[in-house]
């Protein structure tokens, strides 16, 4: 059965949906055109993604209509446009379904998704025979038209939503008891403006809100990072403050029922009266709200930090459980992941101000100073921190990123070997994103410890440590003091004999990052079995690992007394086996190798010696990448130059590769052109020499 007999229906069963084609498109774009509930945040990237699909839902209706087969050309195309919209609908549904706190924190990813999928709608548009298809010449141009804006569209993030989430992290980060005086509540005014412009007007609704950002930290919890629970916490604790301080008397259901006067709110009371949040409240027995109390000592949390479960509890309390040996969450009776005490500066930031509001003395002894010299001796001691103190956003998430790191080498240093797998896994995350980060760690002294982990017997533990060097290696000063630290041994040991793969592949990462630096190129290099090693994994990795020994070994070879070594650890057979192996996909990295081992005597030997080789660099002039073709000349270059007549007979023998080299000659790039010429000049000036016959 051929294509064309398959005018409606796929054979692509575990892709698409069994039935028709055009069913299916039909189906899933009206259900996409009809999504009529708008998120309050990605509203216009929401609104235009759906028009796109409504304009397309009536081309496949038309096509559908038409009854009459497709063209086999638009199979493709169709196919990719089915799992473009199926996941438009997917990520609409997720917007609408989320937090829309949480997106809005997160409005460049989400804006970024958006983004992608309309380029990936336009590729598929690429490949659509429009010519060929029985629709009418209005549909046509409607097409052309969404085709051409895919093609040209840029990323979109909405400046009316990022400045609300900005407003939301200053109002976050700002602790507002340094306006105690002012009993207006300044900030507070902002925060229900805010909360309001994304949807959050009645009671349920805050509920709901509160509900999503509870499911998003039980997703996050154990893989998205501390940082990442502390902000969804802060989160959860704004809202629940912020519905106590709307709704007290539970009866508000609407947004007209609290209104802003200049920067305070007036809330309505029992009697429909209206009144100032301060005056509700009696100074004399304040009640301390729920969200206030620690779960376990059911006081007033004076300094809130969340577990690894995502539960907020008063530092001395979950401090003294911890201590006393349990290793559970007492809210949910999770267990706990790791140990880390994380400050949620947003509840501390509340409940100072309802302190203030209350006169409540903000000054009593807090556990801060005992908890941390108990959790953590190296950890910066904040009980001394001044109410009155600005917070930034900036800043609180750097303090947030020192603890945690002074906390978790600590672990690194003193914790059994469950503990240091948790921390080195945590210490992996922290430094995969930012360059601050990355300061940070090193600065908190986890070089040293992770080079010790680095000859642990656990295999998980050697595989988080060398992944978090390499992590940090990524910031330039870090690449100093772990050469500095004698990190060089131990990674090569890792590279040579790692207990799994993904480690050895790491730590060819790590030397690939220090080789950047010159000076790390003479050091390394001047390690007998770094190159041994590196050329080892390039036989036996993975396609990533062969990657990543190649770009380490291409580094290593730009210092001239390395070339030698590595054509002596057997690198150029393996270089030349792997511009064969398509499954390894570094064709590019394998021939930039070779080139610059052209440049040694040993390397020209043994790339001649090669008889493989040169059949290979013909086909790749013509069908290899403009850098692969650019080396595979310097290849045939350095050749010819050595045994100019062999070589340039083995070209004219080939009756493909003259015109390759013209070719390049004419439309190649600058360097491509010139060393075409001189390649051609030698072919000719080798031909029209007298020969003996070989």
């Amino acid at each position: 059965m051929d294509e064309s007999s398959l005018p409606a229906t796929m054979i692509f069963s575990g892709f698409l949906p069994t039935g028709s084609l055009l069913d299916s498109l039909v189906h899933i774009s009206n259900e996409v055109a009809s999504m009529e509930k708008f998120p309050f945040v990605q509203f216009r990237n929401v609104s235009s993604m759906i028009r796109r699909v409504k304009l397309l839902s009536s081309l496949f209706e038309e096509i559908q209509e038409a009854d009459s087969p497709l063209p086999p050309s638009s199979i493709l195309c169709f196919t990719e446009l089915f799992s473009v919209i199926r996941r438009v609908k997917h990520l609409i549904q997720d917007c609408q379904e989320s937090s829309s706190l949480w997106s809005l924190i997160q409005l460049e990813f989400i804006s970024n998704q958006f983004y992608v999928l309309v380029k990936e709608m336009g590729s598929a548009l690429d490949i659509l025979p429009l010519s060929l298809l029985n629709i009418t010449a209005d549909t046509r141009e409607q097409v052309e038209l969404l085709h051409k804006q895919a093609k040209a569209v840029e990323l979109f993030i909405d400046p009316r939503e990022l400045q609300r989430r900005e407003q939301l992290l200053h109002v976050m980060a700002h602790d507002t008891l340094q306006n105690k005086k002012n009993k207006g509540f300044p900030e507070f005014g902002k925060v229900q403006q805010i909360l309001c412009s994304i949807g959050l007007r009645t009671p349920s609704d805050y509920d709901r809100e509160i509900s999503k950002l509870e499911t998003e930290a039980q997703n996050q919890a154990g893989t998205g990072g501390l940082i990442v629970m502390s902000n969804i916490h802060n989160l959860i604790s704004l809202v629940t403050y912020s519905k106590s301080m709307i709704f007290r008397d539970g009866e508000n259901e609407t947004d007209e029922d609290c209104k802003p006067t200049g920067s305070a709110f007036i809330y309505k009371s029992s009697d429909n009266s209206f009144s100032s949040p301060s005056s509700q409240m009696t100074p004399s027995a304040p009640n301390v709200p729920d969200e206030f109390r620690c779960p376990i000592s059911l006081d007033l949390m004076r300094d809130p930090v969340i577990v690894s479960s995502g539960h907020t509890y008063d530092r001395i309390s979950i401090a003294q459980w911890i201590n006393s040996g349990h290793h559970t969450c007492p809210k949910s009776g999770q267990r706990l992941i790791h140990t880390a005490l994380i400050p949620n500066y947003a509840l501390k930031s509340l409940v100072q101000q309802w302190c203030c509001e209350n006169n409540v003395s903000v000054n009593e002894p807090t556990s801060s100073s005992s908890s941390s010299t108990s959790e953590n001796p190296n950890s910066k001691d904040n009980s001394n921190e001044k109410a009155g103190d600005h917070i930034s956003a900036k800043k609180a998430a750097i303090d947030a990123v020192k603890m945690t790191a002074e906390f978790l080498v600590g672990k690194l240093a003193t914790g059994s070997a469950e503990i240091q797998r948790q921390a080195a896994y945590e210490l992996r995350l922290l430094a995969k994103t930012g360059m601050d980060n990355r300061r940070i760690i090193a600065e908190a002294g986890a070089i040293p410890f992770l080079l010790i982990l680095l000859g642990s017997h656990d295999a998980r533990i050697q595989e988080h440590a060398v992944t978090a060097l390499f992590n940090l290696s990524i910031f330039d000063n870090n690449k100093v003091l772990i050469v500095a630290a004698g990190a060089v041994d131990h990674i090569v040991e890792v590279l040579e004999s790692g207990k799994t793969m993904e480690a050895r592949e790491n730590a060819a990462a790590a030397i690939f990052s220090l080789t950047v630096v010159d000076d790390c190129k003479v050091e390394i290099g001047a390690r007998p079995r770094a190159i041994p090693a590196l050329v080892g994994l390039l036989r036996e990795g993975t396609p990533i690992g062969k990657r990543d020994a190649a770009t380490a070994i291409f580094n290593l070879a730009v210092y001239n007394p390395n070339k030698a070594k590595i054509v002596n650890a057997g690198a150029v057979p393996l270089l030349v086996e792997l511009l064969m192996d398509d499954k390894a996909g570094i064709t590019d990295d394998s021939l930039a190798v070779l080139a610059l081992l052209l440049g040694c005597s040993e390397g020209l030997e043994k790339i001649r010696n090669s008889k493989e080789l040169v059949p290979l660099l013909i086909d790749l002039l013509r069908f290899g990448s403009a850098k692969g073709k650019e080396n595979s000349i310097t290849l045939l270059l350095g050749l010819c130059k050595e045994e100019g007549e062999v070589v340039a007979r083995r070209l004219l023998a080939n009756p493909r590769s003259i015109p390759s080299l013209q070719s390049l000659a004419a439309d190649g790039s600058l360097r491509a052109r010139r060393k075409a010429d001189a390649l051609l000049r030698l072919v000719n000036r080798c031909c029209s020499q007298p020969h003996h016959s070989l």
